[in-house]
C-alpha cells in the first residue's frame, strides 16, 4: 500500500472536545488537570513558561458538545482525545529519542571546564597567597570502525597575591587515539546499537500504523454496537407496547366471558417481562454509550449523542438489500413429502460481498501487507546480527593506543617560571599495543549460545505470527460468510414472525387461538428483529476486521480511513504484471 507521508506530533491539541464538554456542560472534576494539562495548576519551579504556547488548536477535536456525532466524527474525536492513541504516538517519539541518543555516540562531543582556586598557605616563616585559573576545552569522537579520539587543550594562569606577586601562564595539549584491531572493531560490530535503534524506530512506526488500523476498527465496532443497543431499546419498546395492548384485549375478552382468567394472567406476566426487558435494554444502551465515551477519551457524564442515521444507512444499504429480500419464487416451491430425503445445502460464495475474497488471495494480500509480520521478519535479521556480535566477543582483544602531550601546566608553586609554550620538539609521545588473549571467555561463550537460542526463538516467533495472520484471515472470512447467511435467515425469520403475529391476532379475535399464542408470536418477532440488526452489524464489522487483518485499511493521523477496494487492487495488479513491475502492496 502506498502510504503517504503525514505530519507527526505528540503535542496535545490546545482545545479538545473533552475540555469543551467539561467547561460548557459544567461537569464536576476532581482537579483542574481533568480538562487537560493546559488547565493544570503548575508548581512554582516549572522550568518552561512557554510550554503551552507551542500548542495549536485542532478544529475537528472540538465538535460541539450535545451534537449528534457521526461515525467519521467519532474517529476524528478519538484521534484527538483518546488516551491510548496519544500514548501510542508518544511511544513512537520515545523510540526516536533513543535513536538520537545512539547517534550522539558517534558525534563530536565538546566540553569545557573553568576552575578558579584562591588559596592561602600560612607557614612559620612566610605567608603565600595566590589565585589559580584553570581553563580547558575537550573534544571526543567515536568512529564507526571502533576508534576513539580524545583531545584536550588546557590553559593555566597562576598568580601570587603576596611576596613577589609574580605570575605565569601554562598551556598544554593532550591527545590520544585508541584503535581496536580484532574484537570490537569494524562498522558492523561497533555501529550495531545505532543500526538497531534505527530499525526500532521503523518497528515503532509499523506498530503505530497497525494500532491505528486496530483502533479505527474498534471505534467503528463500538459505535455500531451502541447504535445496535439503541435499536434493541426501540424493539423492546415496540414489543412492550404490543404486549400491553394484548393484555388490555385479554382483559376485555375475559370480562365478556370469551377468555379464561388464566390467559389474562399469562398476558399480565408477559407484560411484566416485557417491561423488565425494556428497562434492561435502556440501561444496557446507556452503559454501552458510557463505555464508548471512555474509549473516545470523553467524560462519561457528558451529554453526547450518536447519529442514528448511521444505523439507518447501514440497514438500508444496497450492499445488504439482496440479503434482506426473499428469493424470487421461494414461497411457491413445492414442499417435499415428510419422508423424502433431506438434502442440506451448504452456503456458497454465489452472493458473496465485495470484501469476501478468495481465501488464497486474501492470505497473499495479508502476507504482503501485515506490518506486524514485517516486524517479525525483520527481527530474524536482528537476531542474526546478534549472533555475529556475540561471536565477535569471543575473539582476542588487540588494541593500539597512541598518545601525545605537549606544553606544560602551571600551579602556584611554579608561578615564578616563564610562560609555557606548545613545542612539539619537547612533547611526550607513546605507542602501546595491548593484547588480551581469549583464554577465559566463559561469559562470552554463554552469550554466544544464548544468541543462537534467541535466533531460533525468533524464527519460531515468525512462524507463529505468520500462522496467526492466516488464522485471522480465515476466521474473518468464515465470520463474514456466517453473518451473510444469518442476515438472509433472520430477514426471513422477521417476515415469518410478522405474519405469525398478524394471523394469530386474527385467530384470537375469532376465538380460534389463545392469548399465549399471540404473546409467543410477539416475542418471536422481537427476537428476530434483534437478531437481524445484529447480523447486519456483524457483517459490517467483519468487513472492517478483514481489512484490518489484511493490513490494507489506511488510517490517517486524524483517524479517518480509506477502505480497501478489491476491484481497484486487482486492476492495478494486472497492470503491473503486464508492465513487469512488482505486485502492489495493496490498493486503498
Amino acid at each position: 500500500m502506498g502510504r503517504s507521508e503525514e505530519g507527526f506530533t505528540i503535542v496535545p491539541a490546545e482545545d479538545t472536545l473533552r475540555r469543551r464538554l467539561l467547561l460548557d456542560q459544567r461537569l464536576p472534576t476532581s482537579v483542574l488537570a481533568s480538562a487537560g494539562s493546559r488547565d493544570d495548576e503548575l508548581i512554582e519551579q516549572w522550568p518552561d513558561p512557554g510550554y503551552f504556547e507551542e500548542r495549536a488548536g485542532d478544529p475537528r477535536a472540538v465538535v460541539g458538545g450535545g451534537e449528534r456525532i457521526t461515525l467519521l466524527e467519532a474517529l476524528e474525536i478519538a484521534a484527538a482525545n483518546s488516551r491510548s492513541y496519544q500514548s501510542q504516538k508518544e511511544s513512537v517519539y520515545q523510540t526516536a529519542l533513543r535513536l538520537d541518543l545512539q547517534r550522539n555516540s558517534f558525534r563530536s562531543i565538546w566540553s569545557s571546564f573553568v576552575d578558579t582556586t584562591v588559596s592561602s598557605s600560612l607557614g612559620a616563616s612566610s605567608e603565600t597567597n595566590g589565585i589559580l585559573n584553570q581553563d580547558s576545552l575537550q573534544v571526543s569522537r567515536r568512529f564507526k570502525n571502533g576508534s576513539q579520539f580524545l583531545g584536550m587543550l588546557a590553559v593555566d594562569l597562576a598568580k601570587l597575591l603576596s611576596g613577589s606577586r609574580e605570575g605565569s601562564t601554562g598551556i598544554s595539549f593532550d591527545t590520544s587515539l585508541s584503535i581496536p584491531l580484532l574484537r570490537g572493531s569494524g562498522e558492523f560490530v561497533v555501529a550495531e546499537p545505532l543500526k538497531q535503534a534505527e530499525r526500532d524506530v521503523v518497528y515503532s512506526i509499523y506498530s503505530f500504523e497497525r494500532f491505528k488500523q486496530t483502533f479505527a476498527v474498534q471505534i467503528a465496532s463500538d459505535y455500531l454496537s451502541v447504535l445496535q443497543q439503541i435499536d434493541r431499546v426501540d424493539n423492546a419498546a415496540e414489543n412492550y407496547e404490543r404486549v400491553v395492548a394484548s393484555t388490555r384485549r385479554a382483559r376485555r375478552l375475559a370480562d365478556s366471558g370469551r377468555l379464561p382468567e388464566i390467559q389474562v394472567d399469562q398476558a399480565a406476566q408477559d407484560e411484566l417481562r416485557a417491561r423488565n426487558a425494556w428497562i434492561s435494554s435502556v440501561q444496557a444502551a446507556e452503559q454501552a454509550l458510557d463505555r464508548f465515551k471512555i474509549t473516545l477519551g470523553l467524560p462519561t457524564d457528558s451529554m453526547i449523542e450518536l447519529d442514528p442515521a448511521e444505523f439507518d444507512v447501514l440497514l438500508n444499504s444496497e450492499r445488504y438489500a439482496r440479503y434482506l429480500t426473499p428469493s424470487s419464487g421461494a414461497e411457491n416451491e413445492p414442499v417435499p413429502a415428510a419422508d423424502a430425503p433431506v438434502t442440506l445445502v451448504a452456503p456458497t460464495r454465489a452472493d458473496a460481498g465485495p470484501m469476501e475474497l478468495e481465501e488464497v488471495e486474501a492470505i497473499a494480500i495479508a502476507l504482503m501487507n501485515r506490518l506486524d509480520l514485517r516486524v517479525a521478519v525483520s527481527e530474524i535479521v536482528d537476531a542474526q546480527r546478534g549472533v555475529v556480535i556475540a561471536a565477535d566477543n569471543l575473539r582476542a582483544d588487540v588494541t593500539l593506543l597512541g598518545s601525545a602531550s605537549i606544553g606544560e601546566g602551571r600551579s602556584l608553586s611554579s608561578a615564578t617560571q616563564d610562560d609555557a609554550q606548545l613545542r612539539t620538539d619537547r612533547g611526550f609521545y607513546s605507542l602501546l599495543l595491548g593484547i588480551d588473549l581469549p583464554i577465559e571467555r566463559t561469559a562470552e561463550r554463554n552469550e554466544y549460545r544464548n544468541a543462537l537460542i534467541a535466533y531460533e526463538q525468533t524464527v519460531r516467533s515468525l512462524q507463529e505470527v505468520e500462522d496467526s495472520v492466516k488464522l485471522d484471515v480465515r476466521s474473518v472470512l468464515r465470520d463474514l460468510l456466517e453473518a451473510r447467511e444469518t442476515i438472509r435467515i433472520q430477514a426471513e425469520a422477521v417476515r415469518v414472525a410478522q405474519r405469525r403475529v398478524d394471523s394469530t391476532d386474527l385467530f384470537l379475535q375469532a376465538g380460534r387461538a389463545e392469548i399465549r399464542d399471540l404473546l409467543e408470536a410477539q416475542n418471536a418477532l422481537n427476537s428476530a428483529q434483534n437478531a437481524l440488526t445484529s447480523a447486519v452489524v456483524n457483517y459490517r464489522i467483519g468487513e472492517l476486521e478483514l481489512q484490518r487483518d489484511l493490513g490494507v485499511l489506511e488510517v490517517s493521523g486524524d483517524g479517518l480511513w480509506v477502505e480497501f477496494d478489491p476491484v481497484a487492487y486487482r486492476r492495478e495488479l494486472e497492470e503491473r504484471t503486464l508492465r513487469g513491475d512488482e505486485a502492489p502492496e495493496s490498493q486503498g
